[in-house]
């Protein structure tokens, strides 16, 4: 028998004396408690003076043995792997032993110090863990059972991979069944425990639960109306989660479970409720959602609509009473982190601006975003949300009667609500709803002068979601009443309402576009005067609503008078922030849309802010650098310094063209661009190429020297899995080839199978495919000895991606390309020919002489099959093709 370890009574007061000081508010104390933590670690049995005040000092008080088992706890993250043999033997019995606490507290304490010390790797370590554990459930003393689940559910928790992996012995077969004795048990907590385990492994379709899906459904059914609210939750979170991987089993009760969880998401209990209305959120996403639904509607729809009230809780913490809080600074904890978006290089479609490939992110998390993040009225707004784009026009028939009565409600807080349905169902309900706007649209911008701040900032974010339809309208009936209010909105007393407004424009000048610039002063001067208005958090808002501003209007933008107003304050806040300062990022972002706007406007404003970003660049380079080195001396930099840098380099190349010239001439950009081209972070690289495509179009004098340098590095990103970079590559090499003209020809090899390849890829994203064929056919304009031989493996996908895209000059030069190459080679596209025709038949106004070649190659085509032939052929074209390539060329 080894002797029990005995701490020393001098140590251990010491220790009593560090444990009370950290307990103090003041953070000098707070400094030196931490520094005398990190001495005390030096020594091997610190740890067992840690353990010993948390389960053997009873003469203490809980505070400090729980404070004393966390810090322990943080040791055995941080140091485990060091500890001697005798010290984590010492702590794990006593552990052990002590599991079953008369207090809660120190049972939930010692609860996570098993949980981290098994999920240190250490479950094969401590073999008797489990089977200890499961054992104690059947002990007769409550606090035994409860302290060893309260273990077991966090171990569930943290190690569900490895519980069910052949690392150790599958010991799932016996847990799973062994919880779900104790669904029946007396105790709630007990049971909720129970519960809480087994739900652990619904998501990952754990065999061992799989087999007895039935007894744990039924079990679940048993527990259905438990007087316990966490045991409804949880219930309510299995079937949650088991109508995504067990919809088959619930299938033969889901009119039953449907009506329950219509009673769950209107539980006293606020927690219960939210995870029951995650419930409809889930159902939307599965096919059967309308079958099993439908019946059901008239009576969800009003309990959503009545989860979406404020609850008195969210008022109080929104500070709903506050009405003007304007001039008061903000906690900088509540600003998000921002993430950049980076540069990629898109094409214009037919009667409309770019198409983008993501979805719009003004999902439902626009209000109240600082209160604990996910609550009833925004889980309700996104089921209403969700279930109107599965029912559309069906889900009005329920919703209208409400709103009318919602809408005019004399509480704010029911009137509030209203708006807010109004908006989550803009998308899924727009056609129906449509006869209702031209009424409804007025009263909403009234409601933007509310006398509530709360009011008034959800109105701002249900009128954006229908701006759509308000362009669509001549622009005195509701776009000007409109932007005139919100505009008002933006200079608002209430910080709140700033925000929505702010963010609800810019959703408005996207969809407006043009239409703005009849308004161009007012909206500007409303812009820049909220400049001196905002606070931190807003003023990052701001600055993307000017940058949106800038990609709707474009050159529009680019009077002195506009200049004037816009520029000062920009170039204050870019002059006031550090280079270590995050603020760049917006800012960057948003000088960089105006640079593209203004062009030739921006030059005198644009050499210090070429400059800098060059510096950003190199800056973070060189800490890279120095980081990979040397990791323990250095930090890595945070590289969205110099990925926003680019994009603004690329935003100053693309609108100052030529003049770019002797800025590029007196840096080192180039030499920096070839490091960004191989940095490891997949954004870095899709930037620079964005740039190398931008300085090629704007100075290819610079970049010629470095083509072979660069072109192999191209060839290696033509890679599809990680798309952005692959398409900024792509469209690189398109422009990098109408520069170089013949002189392409040693580079053809390195590009060109990938592209063909990527080209026939199927499920490649519409933009990548239309850069493909752009380069395709630039490669084979420049070089068509050497692309026309492959013509036959791409010309179809090549013709069906480009139908779509506006005549550019793009387009112009991939068109000219093909028609080349088909000289070279014709036998390539007689298979195809029909695509042919089609995409010739997709040029609004071609040039002359790229109408003469198509001329040429159609009548070549047709002379070469004969009158019969050309008949039967064309016979299969639709009809507007048919007619169009007879008005246009003659067959």
């Amino acid at each position: 028998m080894e002797c029990e370890w005995k701490p020393d009574e001098q140590g251990l007061q010491q220790i009593l004396q560090l444990l009370k000081e950290s307990q103090s508010p003041d953070t000098s104390t707070q400094r030196s408690v931490q520094q005398r933590l990190e001495q005390l670690n030096q020594y091997p049995d610190f740890n067992n003076y840690l353990i010993f005040v948390l389960t053997k000092l009873k003469s203490e008080d809980e505070p400090t043995r729980s404070l004393s088992g966390l810090i322990l706890k943080n040791n055995v993250k941080a140091h485990y792997q060091n500890f001697p043999n005798g010290v984590s033997d010492f702590i794990k019995s006593e552990c052990l032993q002590n599991i079953g606490d008369s207090s809660p507290l120190i049972r939930a304490t010692v609860g996570i110090l098993i949980t981290t010390i098994a999920s240190k790797g250490e479950l094969q370590n401590w073999p008797e863990l489990l089977p200890k554990l499961c054992l104690l459930l059947d002990s007769e003393d409550y606090n035994t059972c409860e302290g060893a689940f309260g273990a077991l559910q966090k171990i569930c928790e943290d190690s569900a991979e490895i519980l069910d992996s052949d690392m150790l012995d599958r010991p799932l077969n016996i847990m799973i069944p062994k919880f779900l004795q104790f669904f029946k048990h007396s105790s709630p907590k007990i049971r909720s425990h129970a519960i809480a385990c087994v739900n652990q492994f619904i998501i990952s379709r754990t065999q061992a639960l799989m087999l007895h899906i039935d007894p744990f459904i039924e079990n679940l059914f048993a527990l259905a109306t438990d007087e316990e609210p966490e045991v409804r939750k949880n219930v309510c979170r299995a079937l949650v989660m088991l109508l995504e991987v067990r919809l088959d089993r619930l299938l033969p009760h889901m009119h039953n479970i449907i009506e329950y969880m219509l009673q769950r998401t209107q539980d006293q209990d606020e927690n219960v409720a939210l995870e029951a209305c995650e419930f409809w959120l889930t159902l939307a996403e599965q096919p059967v959602c309308k079958e099993v639904l439908c019946g059901h509607l008239s009576q969800l729809t009003p309990v959503l609509v009545n989860g979406m009230k404020y609850s008195e809780i969210d008022i109080i913490l929104l500070k709903g009473d506050i009405e003007e809080d304007e001039a008061i600074p903000d906690n900088e904890q509540d600003i998000r982190p921002r993430f950049h978006r980076s540069r990629t290089v898109a094409q214009q479609h037919e009667g409309d601006g770019i198409e983008e490939e993501e979805d719009e992110d003004d999902e439902l998390d626009d209000d109240d975003d600082t209160i604990s993040d996910w609550n009833l009225r925004k889980c309700s707004a996104a089921a209403l949300d969700v279930l109107a784009n599965v029912f559309r026009d069906d889900l009005l028939l329920h919703i209208l009667p409400l709103l009318k009565e919602l809408l005019f409600h004399p509480e704010w807080v029911v009137k509030e609500s209203g708006i807010l349905v109004l908006g989550a169902i803009a998308e899924g309900c727009m056609q129906g709803m449509i006869p209702y706007l031209p009424e409804l649209i007025p009263h909403l911008v009234q409601c933007l002068s509310d006398k509530k701040a709360l009011v008034r900032s959800i109105t701002c974010w249900t009128l954006s979601r229908y701006a759509h339809w308000v362009v669509s309208q001549p622009p005195d009936n509701y776009l000007k009443p409109l932007m005139t209010e919100l505009l008002k909105r933006i200079l608002d007393s209430n910080k709140r309402v700033q925000e929505a407004a702010c963010s609800a424009f810019a959703t408005l000048e996207e969809e407006a576009c043009t239409e703005l610039v009849p308004y161009l002063a007012f909206i500007l001067d409303t812009l820049v005067f909220a400049f001196s208005k905002y606070q931190h958090k807003n003023l990052l808002i701001l600055y993307d609503a000017i940058g949106t501003l800038a990609d709707s209007v474009g050159h529009h933008l680019n009077k002195p008078e506009y200049i004037q107003m816009l520029m000062p304050p920009l170039i204050q806040k870019w002059n006031q922030l550090k280079d270590e300062d995050k603020d760049l990022f917006p800012l960057l972002e948003c000088l960089s849309s105006v640079a593209t706007a203004l062009q030739s406007g921006f030059l005198p404003y644009c050499e210090p802010v070429y400059q800098r970003c060059v510096n950003l660049v190199q800056k973070t380079l060189a800490q890279a650098m120095l980081h990979q080195s040397q990791p323990d001396q250095y930090e890595a930099p945070d590289k969205d310094f110099m990925i926003v840098a680019l994009d603004l380099l690329s935003g100053l190349a693309e609108g100052l063209g030529g003049t770019i010239e002797q800025l590029v001439a007196r840096s080192n950009i180039l030499t920096l661009m070839y490091q960004c081209m191989q940095d490891k972070m997949p954004e870095v690289r899709q930037s620079s190429f964005a740039l190398l495509g931008d300085l090629t179009k704007a100075c290819f004098q610079h970049v010629k020297p470095c083509i072979a340098d660069f072109m192999p590095i191209l060839g290696t990103n033509l890679n599809p899995e990680l798309i952005s970079v692959c398409n900024n590559a792509t469209w690189a090499i398109g422009e990098i080839s109408i520069q170089m003209g013949p002189e392409m020809q040693p580079y053809i090899a390195m590009v060109l199978h990938q592209l063909v390849e990527i080209i026939n890829r199927p499920n490649t994203p519409k933009t990548l495919l239309e850069n493909t064929a752009i380069t395709i056919g630039r490669l084979g304009y420049v070089c068509p000895q050497e692309v026309a031989p492959m013509l036959q493996q791409f010309i179809r996908p090549w013709c069906t991606s480009l139908r779509n895209i506006r005549d550019n000059e793009e387009k112009d030069s991939a068109f000219r390309g093909i028609c080349t190459m088909i000289s070279v080679n014709p036998g390539g596209v007689v298979q195809d020919f029909i695509f042919f025709c089609d995409a010739v038949a997709s040029w609004v106004n071609p040039k002359d002489d790229l109408r003469d070649m198509f001329c040429k190659i159609l009548h070549g085509f047709k002379n070469q099959v004969g009158e019969d032939n050309w008949r039967r052929f064309s016979d299969q074209f639709p009809m507007p093709l048919k007619e169009r390539l007879a008005t246009f060329y003659g067959v």
